[in-house]
């Protein structure tokens, strides 16, 4: 059987678990790469969002949106009109998550199989 990983010089595993804390800070939790996903069909207003992600709650989406604007991933655009628009966009920095977003989709497809056929 292949290793997983190959060792690390101790240096260079604290640079990578570092990286790894990093980006788990940023994108980690339960909704916001499902946030980002939902949003990778174009604009969004927060009611579109939130129906659309399946148990999120209006606060927690709230937050999550916040977060993510904060991060660079997400522009929020108000737009002036009666009543007020307000919508959300993934930004080109999102684009970066295009690799990660691929493999944890097709690792959880591969998992959920294997699950299935365990059970």
């Amino acid at each position: 059987m292949e290793k997983l990983l190959t060792p690390l010089p101790k240096e260079k595993c604290v640079q990578k678990l570092n990286a790894v804390g990093d980006a788990l800070y940023v994108i980690g939790g339960k909704w916001k790469l499902r946030i980002i996903i939902a949003m990778s069909e174009g604009n969004y207003r927060f009611n579109e969002l939130q129906r659309t992600i399946e148990g999120i709650s209006a606060k927690v989406l709230s937050n999550e949106l916040k977060d993510l604007e904060l991060n660079g991933f997400v522009k929020r655009t108000v737009h002036d009109e009666t009543p007020v628009v307000v919508t959300y966009e993934p930004t080109e920095y999102t684009h970066t998550l295009k690799n990660v977003l691929n493999s944890l989709a097709e690792w959880g497809t591969m998992h959920r199989e294997k699950l299935r056929q365990e059970g």
